[in-house]
This record gives structure tokens, C-alpha cells and sequence, in this order.
């Protein structure tokens, strides 16, 4: 071979590497990132481990908070010198929690009382050893062109600093790694140490999931307006520690976790380095929370307020695809609603729901398209098509994320409006729900009786502890989509009393509470009666005031939002009773409400209006 050709086959040579070291790329079709052969090696996949610094110092120990991170990215990232975006998920059950039923409060006491003690569980076992955060998620997203990454949160795990269920650690520490993916904030090979990790791999865009609490972290990260979260996928969030504890003014439980409260998630997460969590307990557990949390009113107050993600909702610059159930009793719909609601117009957004329960992803295709349409650029249309995906009951929609779902302009669905129904006199047994107003239907009383619950007093023939009142039987199937609200005039015989309503499909239908028997349901304290005026979300630091026996006081507050559709056959009934045996605290049996039937009106949200109820009912 002669010198001349030498140099060009050497070029060639480093082309055709050039070439290579180009060559593996995402791959979208059908505006969606598909799975890349060259991606979904899982031993080939990169893991590295950081502690990312915060700016904030939540055990006051006088040293920042660092955040225990966990990456996991293609060989390429390393090899070929591709750069990806991220799909992001944190959480502080990473490194496990407590016995579940070891952290409540015994509901057995009077309103208005201090509660029992409550017992303390075994601490979470601790293993400074760990080197995997979590596998969660990277089996779908990494194969298709994203990195992952997983943190703890504050106090638990391998991250340092104290859990402050709710506090603006939980909103500022995912900042922070966010801030590390696009260069602004430090990371570290060790938990203490000096040496310095970058994310040279990363993009800088940040798209962020999860569910429940996990499902909450992403909404408080982008109420801090972080540039680089690009979108957010929440599923059942938690938006407001007080809307998750309590309900206008009362003391009302997580379904499923009768007696939990604010202080009880703190033990159940505090996972983190046993040396530091004695200062944590005296700080949050022992100090702020027990000073603030109130279980003898129920009120709001800025320790609440602190823990309220909806103040800060301006901030939010993300893209929100929503999920949510509207049979979801733990961390119940308005959770997701509320912040819908907020940044609507503001932000791409679109709404899934299904009729199950807790938790439930979108469809994975729409997931794809989310993250594929603001972490990757492709213009897919994903924000421009149906506002709202709906599984219906009919679909499956009864277990979690189950069936297809219906595709909506919008939740609450526009062609929906009010529509106002009065009581009439019967509801002992089964009164009327009628749009014929009438002031002259008189009084009739229930007492107070926790030993009784919910289905057991829907199905009941006649009962003194409820009130019960109904439409005539649907005709055709009716539609409500939005959220119910109740004006309801009523008067006690003790100073405190608690106040369920709940709307039900009749006859009751035997089995697991669902969408054949419930429609919604709703709480509140009429001690905050003052308060409770106009509906829509409950914020005010008025103090409730003790009910004078006999007199009469008006409430006005809003059920949990809904999409369902009341099939024909069905009459749908209001149920109002005090004490709820599944949520509320258990006083001793004997209060004795009296409703002003006339002055008590239901509110329903009907696709088509007071037509479409009409032609259903009559």
C-alpha cells in the first residue's frame, strides 16, 4: 500500500466509527418512542448511585440535606455519546415502612376531646449497605430512549435530613436533582464525601410519575417552577395533607386507614439513618405535628396551609397529564381535580380517570405519547386531542385501570349543568329528590348511631339513624359529570356532631362498594358552618364554633367529583347521616340531628341539564 493511501483509508476508517458511534437513536413511530434492540439490554444498562446537595437543611443539623439518587441509562450514554432525557420518579418508601396498622390513632372517642394515645410501631430496619434505589419503571422507559432516575426522599433511606410530610423539603429536594440532570446543582460520589458526579448524559428534560405519595412528589416538584420538568404524569396525588386528613372542618380518615393521621405517615416513612431520626421525632412527629395537626377540631390553620400544594399552583410550567379514580377513597378525586382546575389554560393538560380504586396508570400508549411529546420534541398531538379519557363502568372500569377508555372533550364535561334538588318528607324510609321546590316539607331527625355503617343504612328498609331521599326510577340512563354540592340547614342536640351525605344507587347492590351502589360521597363539621358558604375548596382559618343544641345552622360544601353514568332502572338517593363508621371518629351513640327539609338542597352536575334529568325521570 503505498504512504499516499495510507491517510485516506485512516479516514475512512474514522468515519465509518464516527459513523457507528452515531448510529443507535431513539425510534418514534406513531408519535410514540419505541422499543430499541440496542437499548434493552439490561445488563448492558449503566447504574450509578449519587448523593445529590439540596439548599435547605430540614433536620437543622447545620449541614444541607443531600438526596440519595439512583441513575439507570443506556451504554450509549457512555460509548456513543448520546444524550437522553429522563423519566423520573421519587418517593420515600424506597427503603421500606412500618407495620401499617401499628401507626393509628384508636377513633373511639368524643368530638371536641383530645384522642387516645397512640402506640409507636418498630422502627423500619435500616441497611447503610443498599447500592439499587429502585427498578421501577426502567424495564418500560429505558428500552424506548429515556434514562431513569429514582430518589429517596428526605429522611428515609440513604437520604439525609428528616421527613416533613408535606413541608417545602418534599417540593425543593426533586428541584434539586433536577437541577443536578441540567448542570445547577452538585452531586457526590458518597453520602459526605467531595467528589463530584455530573449528568453530562442527560438532555436537561425531566419528566417525572408516580403514584399516591409518589404520585404527589412530581406535583410539588413543579409547583417550584423548575426549569428542565418538562411534564408530569401524577397518578392519585396527594395535593393537601388537610384534604387527605380532613374534610370541612372534620376529622375524617384515608378509607382503608381508619385512624391515620399526619403524624402516623411520618413513622410509617421514617426509614432513614436511625442516629438522626431521634432529632427528626422531636422536630416534626413530637413538635410541629403535635402542636398542629388539632384532631380535637378538625380546622384549618397555616400548619395545613404549608401542606397545601394548590397555594402554589401558579409555578407550575410542566405539561400535567392527570389519573386519577373516581372510586378512590384513600387519596380521593378532588386531590387531582383541585389541581386540574388551577392550572387549566395555563399549561397542557389532559385528565384520565377509570372507576376503580387507588391508583391505576394512564393507558401506556398515552404515557408514551406524554413523555415522547415534551421530553423528545415530537409533535404527536397528544395535548391537542381529547381533553379527558374516561373508562367507563362498563369497561372494566371497576378495577384499576382496567378497559378501554371513552374519550371526552373535558372533565368536568361542558355540556354538564347544574341541576337543583329539594327533599320531601319520608326519609326515615325513602323520601323524595325532586327538582319541584318546595319550603313547606318540614323537619325530620336521625340519631346518631356508629355501630351502623354506610351499606347497612342504605339498604335498610326505614331506619332511624339515616335519612334517606330519592328520585323516581331512571327511565333512560343519566350522566353526571362534575361535582355534586349540598346546602343543607340543620340542627343538633350536642355541641359537636359529625356530618356524612352520601349519594347512592337504588336498590343497593350487595358486595365491595363500587359503582353499582356508590355515586359519591361527603363530610364536614357544622360546628364550621360559618365557613362553609358557597362550596369549592375548603381553605378557611375560621375556627369552627361549638352548636348550640336546637338551633339551626346552613352549610354548604361539595361531595367528591364524579363521572358516572346512573344506568336506567336505578334511583339515585341521598343519604345523610353523622357519624361514618369507615371514616369519621366513633363517639357514643345519641346525637340527634334534625334536618330542615325545606332549606336543603342537592346540587347534581347532569350532561344535558335539567332536560336530560327530566326526560330520565319523568
Amino acid at each position: 500500500m503505498s504512504a499516499l493511501a495510507k491517510p485516506a483509508l485512516l479516514a475512512l476508517v474514522l468515519l465509518a466509527s464516527l459513523a457507528s458511534a452515531q448510529s443507535t437513536k431513539p425510534v418514534f413511530q406513531d408519535g410514540q418512542a419505541q422499543i430499541v434492540p440496542a437499548f434493552a439490554n439490561a445488563e448492558e444498562w449503566i447504574r450509578e448511585r449519587l448523593w445529590v446537595e439540596t439548599d435547605f437543611d430540614s433536620d437543622q443539623n447545620g449541614k444541607k440535606d443531600r438526596v440519595h439518587v439512583g441513575v439507570i441509562r443506556q451504554k450509549q450514554t457512555e460509548t456513543e455519546g448520546l444524550k437522553v432525557p429522563v423519566v423520573y420518579e421519587s418517593s420515600p418508601y424506597f427503603a421500606g415502612t412500618a407495620n401499617g396498622r401499628s401507626i393509628l390513632w384508636d377513633v373511639r372517642q368524643e368530638l371536641g376531646e383530645e384522642s387516645p394515645p397512640r402506640s409507636r410501631p418498630a422502627a423500619i430496619p435500616f441497611n447503610p449497605n443498599r447500592t439499587r434505589i429502585s427498578n421501577s419503571l426502567v424495564n418500560i422507559w429505558v428500552p424506548r430512549g429515556f434514562a431513569v432516575v429514582h430518589s429517596e426522599a428526605t429522611g428515609t433511606g440513604l437520604s439525609t435530613g428528616s421527613p416533613t410530610v408535606g413541608g417545602d423539603p418534599e417540593r425543593f429536594a426533586p428541584k434539586a436533582v433536577i437541577d443536578w440532570l441540567n448542570g445547577r446543582a452538585k452531586g457526590y460520589t458518597t453520602i459526605d464525601g467531595t467528589t463530584e458526579v455530573r449528568a453530562t448524559w442527560c438532555t436537561g428534560k425531566v419528566g417525572m410519575t408516580g403514584t399516591s405519595y409518589n404520585g404527589t412528589i412530581p406535583v410539588a416538584a413543579a409547583t417550584t417552577g423548575v426549569a428542565g420538568l418538562e411534564c408530569i404524569i401524577p397518578v392519585a396525588p396527594n395535593t393537601s395533607y388537610y384534604h387527605y386528613y380532613r374534610s370541612h372542618g372534620l376529622v375524617r380518615h384515608p378509607g382503608g386507614w381508619l385512624g391515620e393521621d399526619i403524624d402516623s405517615l411520618y413513622d410509617f416513612i421514617n426509614s432513614g439513618d436511625p442516629a438522626l431520626r431521634e432529632a427528626s421525632d422531636r422536630l416534626y412527629r413530637d413538635g410541629l405535628f403535635a402542636q398542629h395537626r388539632d384532631r380535637k377540631s378538625g380546622d384549618y390553620n397555616p400548619f395545613w396551609a404549608e401542606r397545601d400544594l394548590l397555594r402554589h399552583t401558579q409555578n407550575i410550567k410542566a405539561a400535567v397529564l392527570m389519573a386519577h379514580a373516581f372510586n378512590d377513597w384513600n387519596v380521593m378525586p378532588e386531590h387531582s381535580v383541585r389541581i386540574s382546575n388551577a392550572v387549566r389554560g395555563r399549561v397542557p393538560l389532559v385528565q384520565y380517570f377509570h372507576q376503580g380504586g387507588h391508583g391505576g396508570d394512564p393507558p401506556l400508549d398515552l404515557m408514551n405519547k406524554w413523555f415522547t411529546r415534551f421530553l423528545y420534541g415530537v409533535e404527536n398531538g397528544v395535548e391537542k386531542g381529547p381533553k379527558s379519557y374516561i373508562v367507563r363502568e362498563s369497561a372494566g372500569g371497576g378495577r384499576r385501570s382496567a378497559g378501554e377508555p371513552t374519550q371526552y372533550p373535558d372533565y368536568p364535561h361542558p355540556d354538564a349543568s347544574a341541576v337543583t334538588l329539594s327533599l320531601t318528607a319520608g326519609g326515615s324510609s325513602v323520601g323524595g329528590l325532586t327538582t319541584e321546590s318546595s319550603s313547606k316539607s318540614g323537619q325530620e331527625s336521625l340519631t346518631d348511631d356508629v355501630q351502623f355503617d354506610a351499606p347497612t343504612l342504605a339498604k335498610a328498609e326505614a331506619s332511624p339513624n339515616r335519612l334517606l331521599f330519592a328520585t323516581p326510577e331512571l327511565k333512560s340512563p343519566l350522566h353526571l359529570s362534575g361535582t355534586p354540592r349540598i346546602t343543607i340547614r340543620l340542627a343538633s342536640s350536642a355541641p359537636a356532631a359529625n356530618l356524612s351525605v352520601y349519594l347512592v344507587q337504588l336498590p343497593w347492590t350487595d358486595g365491595p362498594i363500587g359503582t353499582a351502589n356508590l355515586i359519591t360521597r361527603g363530610w364536614a363539621d357544622p360546628q364550621n358552618w360559618r365557613a362553609l358558604t358557597k362550596g369549592g375548596d375548603f381553605q378557611s382559618m375560621e375556627r369552627g364554633t361549638p352548636l348550640k343544641p336546637g338551633e339551626f345552622v346552613t352549610l354548604t360544601f361539595d361531595l367528591q367529583p364524579d363521572d358516572q353514568i346512573i344506568p336506567a332502572g336505578k334511583r339515585i338517593g341521598l343519604m345523610i347521616f353523622s357519624s361514618d363508621r369507615d371514616f369519621t371518629l366513633w363517639p357514643k351513640a345519641g346525637t340527634k340531628l334534625t334536618v330542615d327539609l325545606g332549606a336543603t338542597k342537592l346540587t347534581l352536575p347532569v350532561i344535558g341539564g335539567a332536560e336530560q334529568f327530566g326526560k330520565a325521570t319523568k
